[in-house]
């Protein structure tokens, strides 16, 4: 039998197809004492290949493939008879003790449910209610925590699931441990209604199996490429949403950025993988001269397609972008066409890898698709993730060589300055300043970069406010417009600018940095939202005052 590798290279995007046999028989490398009754690496190689090549890259090519990997024998007998992968942190932390203790610090600087729509949040009530009127983001718009509560944590906001998930102890979960089972500490209230709809007052029930690819990987054995729904594949992009998220038990994966067998980067997003092999594609990555290459691995070993992609080096711009990014990944509309996309369309699993300035034109025509539209004035919008790596790939810090875990995941050192392992407390670098901005701001002291850090943040929300502003101001005008009967097309003009505005505005909403990421970009994005919204005003009252 035969499998294949995609082989992606730099600078040139290139794409080379290389095949390989396998051939039983090979004597066994020397591997540690392997758990009694474990299977001999080489017959698994007879079928998983592409598991062979990956093991022989990295550190783990002697690791014992019961050590993460049970009923192996059983499954040698009958391979219909599955093994079951070990998915949870503490499977990588019995080795990797210092990296999975420290990705369940809990930090206590921000509250568990801390609304962006609080009076001095990121996109604060009322005008936020106004501006997003028509989708669930406005039930409960909260900022993220660490790694290991994003699936607790989307479980119960309001927006998500109607209210039907609760925790089991009230508000004590916050203090709770994350290293358990989400379902240890979140229960169904509501287990006899089948349906995903709003249960509880004010609620949404936006969640879909798509948005889940990063909270969780859990699934990832049983997700076909793009989550088609095809033969083989239990979860597909069309899934029934309540049956989908009860197979899940673990947010953020360790393995969602480290290849278990080849110990290197790699990406497991397919939309991701999707965007960077596009034929002629135009993403940041493909613009970028110094751009890290990858291979592209074709994993399915269960009648369907699943794909990984290895990374030459650690690059976190990819990594965090697996889920730090813009992604589509809910029913929407065609705004060419005026017709519904619903989940059999891959335009619901997407990401276009570009900054906030192409969203534009990327979504009204080269994948045009807008999630919602807008009661008030009609118009369709675009409902921004969070654009994370997008609005630093080309920041001041990103061209001086900065990485995203240069702040977030910074280096451990001993006393002599010697690296002892890299932190996985994921969180602000406002937590953590001495490994983290003063090392290289070194004349500052901590209260200077806190203060550096809070006057960049305080100007851009300024700047956002502005913006809100003038959105308001405009979705006022089409509505005054609409019922003075003004021209159809002139208002169809004003709704374009409506979605101009509104994407160089909520952009900003949905980025989890209030613009410090990218100041200059940032404050570029917001006043050109002012502009395009100010325009839109100006034709209504010429068309209303001739």
């Amino acid at each position: 039998m035969k499998k294949y590798v995609w082989a992606i290279g730099v600078p040139v995007f290139i794409l080379a197809v290389i095949s390989f046999s396998i051939r039983p028989g090979v004597p066994a490398q020397k591997s540690p004492a392997k758990p009694q009754g474990a299977a001999d690496a080489e017959k698994c190689y007879q079928c998983h290949g592409p598991i062979k090549e990956l093991r022989q890259m990295g550190k783990h090519a002697n690791v014992a493939c019961a050590s993460c990997h049970s009923g192996l024998d059983r499954h040698l007998q009958s391979y219909s008879a599955r093994p079951v992968t070990e998915k949870s942190w503490k499977a990588c932390g019995q080795c990797h003790k210092d990296q999975y203790n420290s990705s369940m610090k809990v930090s206590y600087l921000r509250p568990a449910r801390d609304e962006k729509s609080l009076p001095t949040g990121r996109s604060p009530n009322p005008l936020w209610e106004k501006l997003m009127m028509g989708h669930p983001f406005t039930k409960e718009h909260s900022a993220p925590r660490s790694h290991p509560w994003m699936l607790v944590d989307i479980l119960l906001v309001d927006r998500a699931f109607g209210g039907r998930f609760q925790p089991r102890e009230d508000w004590r979960y916050v203090n709770t441990k994350p290293d358990v089972s989400v379902w240890d500490i979140v229960v169904d209230k509501y287990p006899d209604i089948k349906e995903q709809k709003p249960i509880l007052p004010q609620t949404g029930a936006g969640a879909n199996p798509v948005c889940f690819q990063c909270k969780s990987q859990d699934q990832i054995l049983d997700w076909a490429y793009m989550g088609d729904p095809v033969k083989g594949a239990k979860w597909s992009r069309t899934s029934p949403v309540l049956e989908f998220v009860k197979d899940l038990k673990h947010g953020a994966n360790c393995y969602t950025c480290h290849d278990p067998h080849a110990t290197k980067p790699r990406i497991v997003r397919d939309a991701l993988i999707d965007a960077l092999t596009t034929p002629n594609g135009d993403t940041l990555w493909h613009k970028d001269p110094k751009r890290t290459g990858f291979k592209v691995v074709a994993m399915g070993m269960r009648g369907f397609t699943r794909k990984i992609a290895i990374l030459d080096k650690y690059d976190s711009r990819l990594l965090c972008g697996q889920c730090h990014v813009e992604y589509a990944c809910n029913p929407g509309t065609d705004p060419k066409t005026g017709q519904p996309i619903t989940y059999a369309d891959r335009r619901t699993n997407h990401i276009p890898f570009k900054d906030v300035f192409a969203l534009y034109d990327h979504y009204t025509n080269i994948v045009p698709f807008l999630d919602f539209r807008h009661p008030l004035t009609g118009a369709l919008l675009w409902k921004g993730q969070h654009p994370d790596t997008e609005a630093f790939y080309a920041s001041k810090h990103g061209r001086a060589g900065v990485s995203c875990d240069d702040c977030h995941l910074p280096k451990v050192r001993d006393k002599n300055g010697k690296v002892l392992y890299t932190s996985h407390y994921a969180v602000t670098p406002k937590v953590q300043l001495q490994t983290t901005c003063l090392r290289c701001h070194r004349g500052w002291t901590e209260e200077q970069a806190r203060y550096a850090i809070e006057s960049v943040k305080a100007h851009i929300k300024g700047k956002m406010r502005k913006a809100e502003f003038w959105l308001a101001a405009l979705i006022d005008k089409i509505v005054e417009a609409r019922k003075a009967g003004v021209n159809k097309d002139i208002i169809k003009n004003a709704q374009d600018q409506h979605l101009k505005a509104h994407i160089l505005w909520e952009f900003w909403t949905a980025e989890n940095s209030d613009g410090f990421h990218n100041p200059e970009m940032a404050k570029l994005s917001l006043t050109k939202s002012i502009d395009e919204a100010q325009k839109g005003i100006a034709m209504l009252d010429k068309a209303m005052n001739p």
